[in-house]
């Protein structure tokens, strides 16, 4: 089969595409003939050793899946042949990734695709919609009429937050680098959408989120938080949800923090156990066949242009070039 894998950790350029043997499925996974997968920011800080999780080479590159149900191990019980199906979490942990024309599943990390959502939809909503929603429900138990903040709302992250966010009943505000940026985000029902670079940006923040008591919960992604600033803007038992920066070092404002009885938690989606994937999974599928939930795709790519994919992701993770909307989806 073909797939974009690596033989050593490096820049973009140490992604190869050629030949790997197909793979056979153990008792509790399925075959997955790939219809779809998308690159995640965690894929580059793997690919690159900032993330210590191959345990082996040939590597095969991706978290993200969309496909069809090919073969199914002895002991799977949840799918049959030609289903198809969506998943995250791959290449993590010691599993197979994703970026092949095929790749084995334990059938835990696997959902049904709603019947009118492409193979790259799913893909692209994949690990950015499961984070959304855990990082909202199960961690900060998010209610209809707060009012939630998150960067980038035209990102990954950034939009399905705000979609979900809006779904349930908050009042969402967010921001963006560009026109085009903000018109995604009101697009996507922001009620409030300024320019980071606006210098009016935290009086706008405020004159939006006061008359509700300040903001309830923070949904932060960018990688080098600002908690001064984060705390003054919160409403008392206010919640900052964690899910970027893993190098980040920032001062901690312990004063502003503890006087409004602020709660703060760290979110890794991979830490999620598959039950509560699940439950998020079956979530977002109710959403999107609803029309609450449509993942944001930014570019689309044949699976061979790999490298230039990660270099893509990389200039707007880390670079800041600005150039992305959304997701990459890669297709064999």
């Amino acid at each position: 089969m073909k797939a974009a894998f690596i033989r050593e950790i490096g820049s973009p350029a140490v992604i190869q595409y050629g030949e790997l043997p197909k793979p056979t499925p153990r008792p509790n996974e399925v075959l997955v003939k790939v219809g779809a997968v998308s690159v995640n920011p965690i894929d580059t800080y793997i690919r690159a050793g900032a993330v210590a999780m191959i345990n082996r080479f040939p590597y095969i590159l991706g978290c993200d899946l969309a496909g069809t149900v090919e073969e199914i191990g002895t002991e799977a019980k949840r799918f049959q042949s030609g289903d198809r199906v969506w998943g995250s979490n791959q290449g993590l942990f010691g599993r197979q990734g994703t970026f092949a024309e095929y790749a084995c599943v334990d059938e835990r990390w696997l959902y049904p695709t709603p019947a009118r959502m492409t193979d790259a939809d799913a893909a692209a909503g994949a690990l950015v919609g499961l984070t959304a929603h855990m990082g909202l429900f199960l961690h900060a138990d998010l209610k209809p009429g707060e009012v939630v903040f998150v960067n980038g709302g035209a990102g990954g992250v950034g939009s399905a937050v705000l979609q979900l966010a809006k779904a349930a009943g908050a009042l969402v505000a967010t921001t963006g680098g560009s026109d085009e940026s903000l018109e995604i985000c009101k697009r996507l029902g922001a009620d409030l959408a300024v320019n980071y670079r606006d210098t009016k940006l935290d009086d706008q923040l405020r004159a939006f989120s006061i008359p509700h008591g300040g903001i309830h919960l923070w949904f932060e992604t960018v990688r080098e938080p600002m908690f001064d600033r984060t705390f003054s803007l919160m409403a008392p038992r206010g919640r900052v949800v964690l899910m970027a920066g893993r190098g980040a070092r920032p001062e901690f404002p312990v004063g502003p923090f503890y006087v409004k009885d602020l709660r703060m938690m760290g979110f890794a989606m991979f830490n999620g156990s598959p039950d509560e994937q699940r439950v998020a999974a079956l979530k977002l599928n109710t959403l999107y066949e609803l029309g609450r939930w449509s993942p944001l795709i930014g570019k689309t790519m044949p699976l061979s242009e790999a490298t230039d994919a990660h270099q893509l992701q990389e200039n707007n993770t880390i670079n800041k070039h600005g150039t992305l909307r959304g997701k990459i989806v890669l297709q064999p």
